[in-house]
């Protein structure tokens, strides 16, 4: 099947190691647990996506509606893990009002013949917005943290790198056509690695809590 970005690998990936938070008991890690399903939605909204470009048919229904649903729940998780109340209950509020601009976006606005590059734009404000704040507090905790096992750092590292850097891309999807091939061949490109990293950085988040045990050899 050839007509699969490389990416979409690595979001399998990613899907199968999740589902080592259902082996652990763990509460710390417990909103850990709605990835998989997340990650499996992703999977195959991707698989058909893609197909529905192999055939030369419009994808932008799936599009649309799934990176709405996608930053909604990003901004859901990002609320679960950040320790200010205050932006917690202005993260709630946000992911409201931000449905609701995005619904009325695709429907009234750019309507679904395009790509809601506007809310799109929004959202990737929103998780740099509060990926940022995360950090802040992670930086000012009293006590030290072992960031290579905290899934959370590793997760809104991914984040905060991918819509930082993905912005300029999909915001401008919509003026696509007018590009040259060659110019929207290195996009894919980018896109791609954007992807990849994003996918295996959740992968290192899900792996980064398994402690491992160490065995010594005794000498007979």
């Amino acid at each position: 099947m050839n007509f699969f970005p490389v990416y979409i690998y690595f979001i399998a990936l990613s899907f199968i190691v999740s589902l080592t938070v259902y082996s652990s008991s763990n509460r710390i890690h417990s909103y850990l647990k709605i990835f998989p399903p997340f990650l499996l939605a992703t999977f195959i909204a991707e698989a058909i996506g893609s197909y529905l470009w192999y055939r030369g048919e419009t994808n932008l229904f799936i599009y649309n509606f799934f990176t709405t649903l996608e930053f909604c729940f990003y901004l859901w998780f990002l609320g679960t893990v950040i320790s200010n109340k205050k932006v917690k209950k202005t993260l709630i509020v946000s992911i409201f009002f931000y449905f609701i601009i995005a619904i009325i976006n695709i429907f009234f606005i750019q309507k679904m013949k395009s790509f809601h590059s506007i809310t799109y734009a929004l959202g990737c404000l929103l998780i740099v917005s509060f990926c940022i704040y995360y950090f802040l507090e992670l930086f000012r905790l009293p006590r030290s943290i072992n960031l290579k096992a905290n899934p959370v750092f590793w997760i809104c590292s991914g984040l905060l790198f991918f819509y930082c850097c993905g912005f300029p891309l999909y915001t401008l999807i919509n003026f696509y056509k007018s590009i040259p091939k060659i110019i929207l061949d290195s996009f894919d490109g980018i896109v791609t690695i954007l992807n990849v990293f994003l996918y295996s950085l959740f992968t290192i988040a899900f792996l980064c809590r398994i402690k491992t045990r160490k065995y010594t050899l005794l000498p007979l």
